[in-house]
């Protein structure tokens, strides 16, 4: 899954994506306020977290224009200021959950989940189709016969696009979109090789090539 971090301090910028990374999401960061707006506004992410405190742009300032603009990304806001007031006003503009300063990485990722899922609507705690039950905090996989199957990062990430929407064609476009930074250029290759490692973790049929299209997740057909 793809997320964007709006954040002006670029040491808490670089060590939530890290976290973040390391916890299966791709992750797009930038400082200023205006790029993060428009960045949202071009590309499909799963959720934002946003600074509040933005010195360029309001953070409030992003939201609204978000939601003016019918644009229902997932945002969790960031700020230093912690009273109810300021949670009142980010919930009111827009924010799906909220999070003073300082915080714990850990608590954050575990809202992230928690924001996703709950927007995705598809699952409650714990993301099963077909029989097989995603696992986010062992980033692995239960089969439908039980079966434990642990996953790199990138199967993991690649997985769950697939578990999220079970049965849209994907394009390899599309999934290096998701799962692949914005400043990083991939060969569509890659895909393919992540597609095989899951097929072979996981069964061959689990996962369909569409000539010219992409990939169709179809467990238990």
């Amino acid at each position: 899954m793809r997320i964007l971090i709006i954040e002006d301090d670029s040491i808490l910028a670089q060590h939530l994506k890290r976290k973040c990374e390391s916890a299966g999401f791709s992750v797009d960061i930038t400082q200023h306020g205006l790029d993060g707006e428009a960045m949202a506004n071009q590309l499909a992410y799963h959720a934002v977290i946003l600074d509040l405190g933005l010195p360029d742009h309001p953070g409030l300032t992003i939201l609204k224009n978000w939601r003016r603009g019918r644009n229902p990304v997932p945002v969790i806001v960031l700020t230093a200021r912690n009273s109810w007031q300021e949670r009142v006003v980010g919930i009111e503009a827009g924010a799906d959950d909220y999070l003073g300063k300082p915080f714990h990485v850990e608590e954050l990722l575990a809202r992230l989940r928690a924001l996703i899922m709950r927007c995705h609507a598809r699952f409650q705690g714990q993301l099963n189709v077909g029989g097989y039950t995603l696992e986010e905090e062992r980033q692995a996989v239960i089969k439908p016969d039980g079966e434990l199957v642990q996953l790199t990062s990138m199967e993991f990430r690649l997985l769950r696009v697939f578990m999220l929407s079970p049965g849209r064609i994907h394009s390899k476009d599309a999934l290096i979109d998701v799962l692949y930074d914005f400043d990083k250029i991939m060969d569509h290759n890659v895909i393919e090789v992540y597609i095989n490692h899951l097929r072979k973790k996981l069964g061959r049929d689990i996962i369909r090539t569409l000539r010219w299209q992409g990939y169709q997740f179809m467990p238990g057909t």
